[in-house]
């Protein structure tokens, strides 16, 4: 920016100084970003100081005096200033701001002082840097909710907005962020404990610590935080089993390992430390087992002998270094060895026999029931004297339970249709037990996890039939188990299985995983473009669970959606028919249906949406100013204008929508740029500074409108700007503007023809007035030449001598009449009764006759002469 600053209170006696040496003083401030490239315009200084490209020559004007005048280069030939050297505001200034450095400019003959003082503006070329690449925090798990943990500071050598503006921290539960805000107005960053910590959950955390600035583009600094929490003692060791079962041999050497027990303690350091011991044991248990108190495993310390004891149990302590404690249980069982050979031990003993010991029957073979019931046997005595005797013994066989029942499958079908009935029949089996009375009596039954049931149909037969309802979808197959068993004692049983397949039914329609999808699809696609795949299932099987897709015809903005989209009747993928246009159609919708192959088919419906995405397709259009081609239409800013002042507005659409119908507007070349900008939302076209004289009348601005899409598209338009007061100055500079050749025989053309219909036009203007001026003399001829009586008469004079009109001086007016008008009298009216009456003048006339013939002559008066000389004439 420039501004023009006035000398303060604090050099006026140098003022005076330089007016007495006859030297002429000015100072310029001029703000520039750094940063900028060697040769950058800086200011015009001759225009600013109000001194011509001569004056600057002639007076050898050089800057002379002041701090880091290598940064600057005055260009005398052109008058302006001009960046020499790159300026990095940072290393010019540091943190004090404003920024700027001031030197003299000199001419001579005569001599001229100015002042100039450079403000260097800050870019956003620093991000906010951490001094540390990480911060390293050790926090105890036991830490209060809400301690606060300062962290290091970030720094950003810009200054300002762009400077450092705000910390972010990572996402975590444990820690939130508050920033505050040093005397000096640097900012710091503390993390407050929000969320207990707990290291057996989480040991370590890490984190990142944002610095944003507020530039545009913004910048940012990060920073990693290691927290290591520390462990306290909040954990007690734990076994890894309540429980621990081992055996050992008995005369087990010393030293021999039987188990080793394991705890586990969840905290870390010295609180983990766990030391193993034998809990309150009897003694004698005391002198034959023993534990190391590290390792936790248990010993042989003494003779075990199962003889004494077949079993140990005993209780183990963990106990970590501070003080808490576990407990397990250790079952020990003893192993026997054949270390005892046996012995026997006679206590008393006979076995007489009787002499008259009668002979015995015995078994001699298996008896089987089943075989033979009964066993009829005669038996005979004889002595050896030779006499003998019979007798007749009948033995009866009693049962045993010694057969096991057996099932056979009479009738099986291993297919039934998930439609079936209940009370539908399975399979038929008979079973049979040889045994007799209780022990062949039978019981038969099947699994209970099945839908099926046994029934008695026969004696000895039995159906399997169905329960309830089947359902090949949920079980697409059984297994029952036919078990029979007997009621002997003990009871025998056996048991068989079958399998039962479920066949299907078309009973389950196709179900879509969604039942209306939405997708998005960028315009201007590809015809065939494969927009994304909808599916559905179908819990029957084979044929039945076949799916078709089918798509619903129906009309979308007067065409059918089958001209829009197509669908894969075998996969179900949507194709694009054709390339669809954002700003034709935005969205559209339309059904699909899912059809199996069952008898009969089932379907089901989903709705799509179908979303157009828009692309960056359309340019911006400009509106305003129209863009003529032959005509040079020119907007006026008077010179008196102020800074700030209003020339006109670019005003421009873009059919796309969203960012891509974002606009923005930039001065992309202009006559002169210092005098004028471009509002860059809103495309107000404005003056930058005061409108001088030295500004030339045409100025031709060259306005990009941009969208905001990827990539952008534009559109120029070329404004033309007149700096003038008043019209003839504006045609006469504005003849000249250059045009096409076109343009040029266009404007050739119409100017010929404009001259040659104003030519035409003035002709026969002119000869209708000869004409009208002709009749009118030829009128008043035969009006004199009539028959009618002439009468003499004068016409008078009348004066305007009031002067209490709106007409400053006296005015003089004559009337002639007609002999024949037949009126004598004439009204006049003053001018303010004239303007009272809306000049509009009435006189007394017959309404019956003809309107009388009036000629006003307008006498106008000799200044010259005075009142009563011209109210004489």
């Amino acid at each position: 920016g420039l501004w023009r600053l006035c000398l303060g209170p604090q050099r006026v006696m140098v003022v005076l100084l330089l007016y007495f040496f006859h030297v002429v003083s000015g100072q310029i401030r001029y703000s520039v970003p750094e940063e900028m490239k060697k040769g950058s315009l800086i200011g015009n200084v001759a225009q600013d100081l109000g001194l011509d490209l001569k004056r600057l020559r002639s007076g050898r004007a050089r800057i002379v005096t002041g701090e880091n005048v290598q940064y600057t280069e005055l260009k005398t030939d052109k008058g302006i200033l001009v960046v020499n050297e790159r300026i990095d505001r940072e290393q010019l200034c540091g943190d004090v701001t404003p920024c700027s450095f001031s030197f003299e400019v000199i001419l001579e003959n005569p001599m001229e002082l100015h002042h100039i003082t450079i403000e260097v503006l800050d870019v956003n070329d620093h991000p906010p840097i951490f001094k540390k690449s990480n911060i390293m925090l050790d926090i105890s798990e036991s830490a209060n909710l809400g301690a606060r943990f300062v962290l290091d500071s970030a720094e950003d050598h810009d200054v300002g907005v762009n400077g450092l503006q705000n910390y972010v921290l990572s996402s975590n539960d444990n820690f939130i962020l508050k920033q505050h805000v040093n005397p000096d107005g640097s900012k710091y960053a503390e993390m407050v404990l929000q969320k207990q910590l707990d290291r057996e959950d989480v040991p370590h955390l890490y984190l990142k610590l944002i610095a944003v600035d507020g530039g545009n583009p913004q910048k940012s600094g990060t920073v990693n935080i290691e927290i290591n929490v520390l462990d306290v003692n909040d954990n007690a060791p734990v076994f890894n089993q309540s429980v621990y079962k081992a055996t050992v041999i008995e005369n087990a050497a010393k030293g021999t390992s039987i188990v080793k027990v394991n705890a586990t303690d969840a905290d870390s350091g010295s609180n983990g430390y766990i030391t193993y011991s034998i809990s309150n044991v009897k003694s004698n248990i005391a002198d034959l087992l023993s534990i190391d108190e590290v390792s936790g495993t248990l010993f042989v310390s003494g003779a075990i002998d199962f003889e004494k004891d077949k079993k140990y149990e005993l209780r183990i302590d963990a106990k970590d270094q501070g003080g808490l404690t576990d407990s397990s249980k250790v079952i020990i069982e003893v192993s026997d060895v054949n270390d005892n050979a046996p012995t026997i031990n006679v206590m008393s003993f006979t076995s007489p026999v009787s002499e008259d010991s009668p002979p015995e029957i015995k078994v001699a073979g298996k008896l089987d029931f089943e075989k033979s019931k009964t066993y009829q046997l005669n038996v005979q005595a004889s002595d050896h004297g030779g006499y003998t005797d019979t007798c007749k013994v009948i033995i009866q066989i009693i049962d045993e339970n010694d057969n096991v029942p057996t099932i056979q499958l009479m009738s099986f079908s291993n297919s039934i249709s998930e439609d079936s009935a209940p009370g539908t029949t399975v399979a038929v089996v008979n079973v049979d037990d040889e045994d007799s009375d209780g022990n062949g009596v039978v019981k038969c039954s099947i699994n209970t996890d099945v839908p099926f049931k046994i029934e008695s149909s026969l004696t000895g037969y039995y159906s399997i039939v169905t329960d309830d309802a089947l359902d090949r979808e949920s079980v697409p197959e059984y297994n029952i188990t036919i078990t029979v068993s007997d009621q002997g004692s003990p009871p025998l049983s056996s048991s068989k299985s079958i399998n039962v397949k479920v066949s299907d039914v078309n009973d389950n329609a196709p179900k879509f995983d969604e039942s209306q999808y939405s997708r998005t699809v960028p315009e201007n696609n590809s015809p065939g473009f494969s927009v994304f795949t909808l599916s559905a299932s179908d819990a029957d099987w084979g044929q039945n669970a076949r799916v078709s897709y089918f798509l619903e015809e129906k009309e979308i903005n007067g065409v059918g959606v089958s001209s829009l989209v197509s669908v894969s009747s075998e996969n179900g993928v949507i194709h694009a028919v054709r390339s669809f246009d954002y700003e034709q159609i935005k969205w559209f919708e339309f059904n699909v249906t899912a059809r199996d192959a069952g008898s009969p088919p089932l379907s089901s419906v989903a709705t799509v949406k179908i979303l157009v995405q828009d692309q960056n397709d359309n340019p911006p259009q400009v509106l305003y100013p129209v863009q003529t081609g032959g005509s040079v239409v020119a907007e006026m800013v008077p010179r008196s204008a102020d800074v700030g002042y209003l020339v006109t507005k670019v005003v421009a659409v873009d059919v796309d929508s969203g960012q891509n119908a974002w606009l923005s507007y930039k001065l992309q070349k202009a006559t002169d740029r210092a005098l004028f900008e471009v509002g860059l939302q809103n495309g107000e076209i404005r003056t930058v500074r005061q409108v001088t004289d030295k500004d030339a009348v045409k100025q031709r601005l060259s306005v990009i409108v941009e969208d905001n899409g990827q990539p952008s598209r534009s559109a120029t338009v070329i404004v033309n700007v007149a700096v003038a007061d008043s019209f003839p100055e504006v045609l006469s500079e504005f003849t000249d503007f250059p045009h096409d050749k076109e343009y040029n025989d266009n404007l050739t053309f119409y100017l010929v023809l404009a001259l040659a219909v104003v030519s035409f036009l003035f002709i026969t203007s002119l000869v209708v007035i000869i004409s009208v001026k002709i009749y009118r003399w030829r009128q008043s001829r035969v009006l004199y030449q009539s028959n009618l009586p002439v009468i003499p008469y004068y016409p008078p004079r009348y004066s305007d001598t009031l002067g209490t009109g709106t007409l400053q001086h006296v005015y003089n007016y004559e009337v002639c009449r007609t002999t024949d008008s037949r009126k004598s009298d004439c009204k006049f009216w003053t001018v303010s009764d004239a303007v009272g009456q809306q000049n509009n003048f009435s006189f007394n006339s017959n309404p019956s006759l003809p309107l009388p013939h009036f000629r006003f002559l307008h006498g106008c008066a000799d200044r010259s002469l005075s009142r009563e000389d011209r109210l004489k004439r």
